[in-house]
């Protein structure tokens, strides 16, 4: 795998680039890119799903040289970025900016570096809805079924109506329990796709008022006019924030390995 990754380019349309932030500063997780999951640093397990993905180069955007070091170890690429930047969507376009200044990857994918058991199939997802007509960012989302999670606020969901293509446009975000009445609700899963130029118009833009308020950033691309697509997938991968969190991405990967 090693071989076949280290400055992978892509034949897709836009020469997707695939990439990874991630930082060392967790309060309820201490050095988490660097916990240990089935003997290798959980960054590591993250940048190869994005790897099996198969869309196209991916690189990891460190803020610590410790996160850079674990990669380069592995194998994959990584370059470091300021840790003081105050999101992953801008350590992705720091990233962007300082390896490929010359803009070959005109479509970006942001996957979140705490998803070790991810199905790269969601990466492959993400990737199809931004390359419909018209879209300017894409993202994923998968149907509750778990009732708590439908009032749930830490379970953000995204307000769309799905067709027969199982990709819809986003009307609206939110930690409340939308829309109203009988129907599926969307469990929103932060995974994005981005054009570029809307990558670098959504980093330029200042916090917007329904962002600051549901804390949710991606309102600041519907309040600016930016267009996101969804894709309705079938499961939610496990986002790894505590320890009870580790231990089950610990057990997931070792089911598969078996």
């Amino acid at each position: 795998m090693t071989g076949q990754t280290r400055g992978a380019e892509s034949d897709m349309a836009g020469h997707p680039l695939v990439v990874i932030p991630a930082r060392m500063a967790s309060t309820r997780l201490p050095d988490k890119p660097l916990a240990d999951i089935c003997g290798a640093p959980m960054i590591v397990q993250v940048w190869r799903r994005a790897v099996e993905a198969g869309v196209g180069r991916v690189v990891v955007a460190a803020a610590e040289a410790e996160i850079a070091d674990a990669i380069r170890e592995a194998g994959g690429e990584a370059v470091l970025t300021d840790p003081a930047l105050p999101s992953g969507s801008d350590r992705v376009w720091a990233a962007v900016c300082e390896i490929d200044p010359e803009g070959r990857h005109t479509i970006i994918i942001n996957v979140q570096g705490d998803l070790p058991t991810l199905d790269p199939a969601l990466i492959r997802r993400a990737y199809e809805a931004l390359v419909r007509p018209g879209a300017d960012i894409s993202t994923l989302a998968a149907e509750i079924s778990d009732e708590e999670e439908r009032t749930n606020e830490n379970v953000v969901k995204v307000v769309t109506s799905f067709g027969e293509s199982r990709i819809a446009r986003a009307l609206y975000f939110t930690r409340a329990t939308a829309p109203w009445g009988a129907g599926p609700l969307y469990h929103h899963i932060g995974l994005y796709g981005y054009r570029r130029e809307a990558l670098a118009r959504f980093v330029s833009l200042p916090p917007s008022p329904l962002e600051s308020r549901e804390k949710l950033e991606q309102l600041r691309a519907l309040e600016a006019g930016m267009t996101i697509e969804v894709a309705l997938v079938d499961t939610v991968p496990l986002g790894v924030d505590t320890p009870a969190d580790l231990e089950k991405a610990r057990a997931a990967l070792s089911r598969r390995s078996v």
